[in-house]
């Protein structure tokens, strides 16, 4: 699957990142690299949405990134 949005980091319990997608949805992110967590940026990215996991931070949908690019 491949989303486009915003990167975005959220002060939940111990801190989240998450994609603000362009489709309107939160998408907690997992995967990638340390080089996504930049707040702010836009990327579009390639993985799985993991709709059956449970997360403590309740953002959203875990999205595991396989690859990305800064747009």
């Amino acid at each position: 699957m491949k989303l486009s949005g915003t990167v975005a980091f959220r002060d939940l319990e111990t801190g989240v990142w998450v994609l603000e997608g362009d489709d309107g949805k939160t998408y907690l992110l997992a995967g990638g690299d340390r080089k996504i967590k930049k707040s702010g940026a836009h990327i579009e990215a390639e993985g799985d949405v993991d709709t059956d996991s449970a997360t403590l931070a309740m953002v959203g949908p875990r999205f595991v990134v396989k690859q990305y690019r800064f747009t």
